[in-house]
């Protein structure tokens, strides 16, 4: 690594890194390069002075990684890699790997912190699914959200705690985590794959989006069929993120073109031309962050990574800034600095007052400075966004639909008074604002004597209240609705609980989640403007499956084409919306009978609407004219459509090279090689796979050769008469062998003694692990068929011995000696463990015990104890159902 100085960035060269992204921390004093192996952390206050590297053994790329934007959990990064994210945790100069995240089952495309949680991060995948992580509990999403197509970005509100967005494609979809069943607002933004989603800092309704058709566009999801603004380019845009300062975005191109390694900087309320460029990367940027504003300075700095292995640290100063700012923003700005060069007031005309008045009167004059210092700053801010400047607009602008809520508001005494009525619980409360509100001055709240729930709901529910009045008036922002949303969310969760409690005396807090949620069939509604990016669907298709099988599933018998195969397949769903809604009639190509529904035909009538259904639109029933006489005159609408194939499931273990039944009658007997292959050319032949066995030597010499149905490579190695019988067809060298492969021999006869050993074996010593590949594979076939212990027989000659056991084992104190003891028979007074409660005798197989009070014993007796019973057979009075589970 090798670091260049200037009077505008710092320039850091690493080599060999080969890292893919980059992320720098809330902090603003580290920055990861995530590569293959190591993941590099810079001191951004120190870049001179070397890297640290994380190892890391994995043969997939990082794709993302972020830093916690919480100065808490400033120490936490998390990285994906291929299906799982892996936190890692960096403090005090050293880094470790802590728990990950497994739950997609195809590749994740994009995770993202919350803004207002430090616990939640969240991750797409192409998958379909979203997944919300609490990294407190990380053994199951906490939120599920499902998408008809893969998301490649995701990103939390930057305002509201509770909404997030993805992109699928060319589309973005605003989701609600409260409300987990489908995204509450579609944007169908670009006609190209979007690779950039970023909110806007100040306003949570307003979002960025950079997409392949070469264009940014300025959304407000409020307003989902029409963008704010738009910002041509001239190449694909791979990133664009809003600026924390005035009205900044910065833009980057697509890696994969190279023709443009600068970043852009714009003015959102001037998209004509860009206020300045970055120019220095020799390569394509990769990965581009804004750096924490380090106190006392009114610079900022932009950290960017780049294909040509350069960490740059550029500086933003104030001139820079104001080029993103607007006119009028800026005018304010100059009163604002006008009003702070005001000369003293006169001290002849003050000496006129008492002392006390004089400072009085200076400290009023101060605070009346700054007061319309704020007063123009919160009115630019909120003239800017359309926030409310007052607590009458912010009363008129409250929503007054949110369920089972009641608002009596009172301006004139800046108060107001909230109902929350759900289920049994009732709130009452008053909420009383301060002057200064909403700048930097929270309200309060106080509980009326009506509100039912108990004094440790109350204290749980002010604090949630006030969190987020905090968050809410530290950026001069009102608060009220957000909290009674937080009011009544906390409400229903209280009531949900209880009532899943009292329907179940017996439930487990920590029961198994559901199931995640399937799709809704799809309604009539075919072919929306929401499915432009769903395929057709398709009529036929196949896939192998595990132990042998085929799955397949076909079109009905009774259905054919209904088009000409020069015809045109739809791309999507969408194209068939004319169909339905009656109003676009698409271009015909030949007339046809109103009782055959055909592909871009004129629309059908409206009791052709009705039956319809996706195969139709392929095949239309066949009518033989057997049929055809006997049914002239009944009506061919009136009977029932057969829109479906079968699903078959064919046993094709004839065609492949492995066999159940030798999986089942091999043997592998260590001890006698001869019995061994005579046993196993037997079974083989007795099955007809003459192409197993193999004459490689005479029957009065040895026996035959048999080559293993799982593992084609190579057969059994027999030694001749003259050496010791070994076994080395699935052992074919040990470790040691490779270790002193290459030392010196002190005697030639040592090495060609050595080297005959080696020639006697068919396989080759240095394909030892592709050999283990073999048997590894071989092992998870016997798995499916169910042959456990073949397989155990079979991995017992694997070379490299698999990890150990690690995670949460259950240990016990053995009821004789209570010495600590792993397993059911004590090391130190060999003794049984421990013994049933209900037969007091040892305990050595199947057996579940209570975690509260310790007793249990074999289960078939705790299952028959407990169905009749409800407390724990010892007598010790404790209620083991409620407890743990059985």
């Amino acid at each position: 690594m090798a670091a260049r100085w200037s009077s505008e960035n710092v320039v850091v060269e690493f080599r060999d890194s080969q890292a893919t992204a980059m992320s720098v921390d809330c902090l603003g004093q580290h920055a990861v390069l995530s590569g293959r192996r190591f993941l590099y952390l810079v001191n951004l206050d120190m870049p001179t002075e070397g890297h640290r590297k994380i190892s890391r053994q994995s043969k997939w790329d990082i794709g993302a990684v972020q830093w916690n934007p919480h100065d808490s959990y400033a120490h936490y990064f998390a990285a994906s890699s291929n299906q799982r994210v892996d936190l890692y945790k960096w403090k005090d100069g050293n880094g470790e790997v802590g728990t990950s995240l497994q739950g997609h089952t195809r590749v994740i495309s994009d995770l993202d912190w919350a803004v207002f949680e430090p616990d939640l991060l969240v991750t797409s995948s192409v998958d379909t699914y979203i997944y919300v992580w609490d990294i407190k509990d990380t053994r199951k999403p906490t939120v599920s959200l499902s998408a008809v197509a893969g998301a490649s970005q995701v990103k939390w509100n930057k305002k509201n705690a509770s909404c997030l967005a993805t992109s699928h494609d060319g589309d973005v979809r605003i989701w609600d985590k409260r409300k987990p069943s489908t995204a509450v607002e579609y944007l169908a933004a670009h006609l190209s794959k979007i690779h950039g989603l970023d909110w806007h800092p100040d306003n949570e309704y307003i979002l960025a989006t950079s997409s392949q058709d070469n264009s940014v566009r300025f959304w407000d999801y409020r307003q989902p069929r029409k963008y704010l603004n738009i910002l041509p380019c001239q190449v694909p845009v791979w990133k664009a993120r809003y600026t924390p300062f005035s009205n900044g975005l910065v833009t980057v191109m697509v890696p994969q073109l190279r023709r443009e390694n600068s970043l852009l900087l714009w003015n959102t309320f001037d998209l004509n031309t860009p206020v300045h460029t970055f120019v220095g990367h020799d390569d394509v940027v990769l990965e581009f962050q804004w750096r924490k504003q380090k106190e006392g300075s009114k610079d900022y700095q932009l950290v960017t990574w780049s294909r040509d292995q350069t960490l740059r640290l550029w500086r933003v100063d104030s001139q820079l800034q104001r080029l993103c700012a607007n006119d009028i923003l800026e005018g304010v700005d100059e009163l604002i600095d006008g009003i702070a060069l005001l000369p003293e007031p006169d001290k002849t005309l003050l000496a006129q007052d008492s002392e006390p008045q004089h400072s009085s009167g200076h400290a009023d004059e101060e605070a009346l400075k700054e007061d319309f210092q704020n007063d123009l700053l919160v009115g630019r801010k909120s003239d800017q966004l359309g926030l409310p400047q007052t607590l009458q607009q912010e009363f008129s602008l409250i929503n007054v639909q949110i369920r089972n809520v009641n608002v009596e508001m009172d301006a004139v005494n800046r108060s107001c008074t909230v109902s929350v009525h759900c289920g049994n619980q009732r709130v009452k409360m008053r909420v009383m604002f301060p002057v200064q509100y909403p700048n930097n001055a929270a309200p309060s709240f106080q509980f009326a004597p009506t509100t039912t729930i108990s004094s440790t709901m109350k204290a749980k529910l002010l604090k949630i209240l006030n969190d987020t009045s905090l968050q809410k008036v530290k950026r001069n922002q009102s608060c009220l609705e957000p909290c009674l949303r937080q009011l009544v969310s906390y409400l229903e969760s209280v009531v949900n609980q209880e009532d899943s409690t009292s329907s179940n005396p017996y439930a487990l807090t920590n029961t198994v989640t559901p199931p995640l949620p399937t799709f809704a069939r799809v309604s009539n509604a075919y072919g929306s403007y929401q499915d432009s990016n769903i395929p057709f669907p398709r009529t036929s298709g196949a896939r192998f499956c595990g132990a042998g099988y085929l799955v397949y599933f076909t079109r009905p018998m009774t259905m054919h084409r209904a088009v000409s195969p020069t015809e045109p397949t739809p791309r999507s769903l969408s194209a068939l919306s004319a169909y339905h809604s009656g109003l676009i009639t698409p271009m015909k190509i030949r007339t046809e009978t109103p009782g055959n529904l055909r592909l871009y035909s004129g629309s059908p009538t409206r009791s052709e609407k009705e039956q319809v259904s996706i195969s139709s639109f392929y095949y239309k029933e066949r009518k033989s004219r057997r049929w055809k006489s006997k049914r002239e005159g009944t009506d061919a609408n009136n009977r029932p459509i057969k829109a479906a194939g079968k699903v078959i499931i064919q046993d094709i273990s004839c065609l492949l090279p492995v066999h159940k039944s030798l999986g089942e009658q091999y043997i592998l007997n260590v001890s006698n090689i001869q019995e061994t292959c005579q046993k196993n050319a037997s079974s083989a032949l007795a099955v007809g796979r003459r192409d197993l066995v193999q004459p490689s030597f005479t029957s009065s010499g040895s026996c035959s050769s048999m080559s293993d149905p799982g593992l084609n490579t190579g057969g059994w190695n027999i030694a001749s008469k003259e050496t010791e019988h070994t076994f080395t067809a699935w052992c074919e060298s040990s470790p040691d062998d490779l270790r002193y492969g290459n030392l010196t021999y002190a005697d030639h006869r040592e090495r060609e003694r050595d080297q005959h050993d080696k020639n006697k074996r068919l396989l080759d010593p240095a394909n030892t692990q592709q050999f283990d590949d073999f048997k590894k594979c071989y092992g998870e076939i016997l798995y499916r068929w169910g042959l456990r212990e073949k397989r155990a027989e079979v991995l017992k000659f694997v070379s490299c011995p698999p990890d150990p056991h690690k995670g949460i084992e259950f240990g016990v104190y053995c009821s004789h000696c209570r010495s600590e003891v792993r397993g059911t028979q004590c090391a130190i007074c060999k003794g049984f463990t421990f013994q049933c409660a209900i037969c007091h005798v040892a305990v050595r197989g199947s057996s579940n015990f209570c975690l509260t009070c310790g007793h249990g014993g074999h289960t078939s007796h705790m299952m028959e104890w407990f169905r009749t019973q409800e407390v724990c057979p010892t007598g010790c009075g404790c209620h083991c159902l409620l407890e743990s589970t059985f």
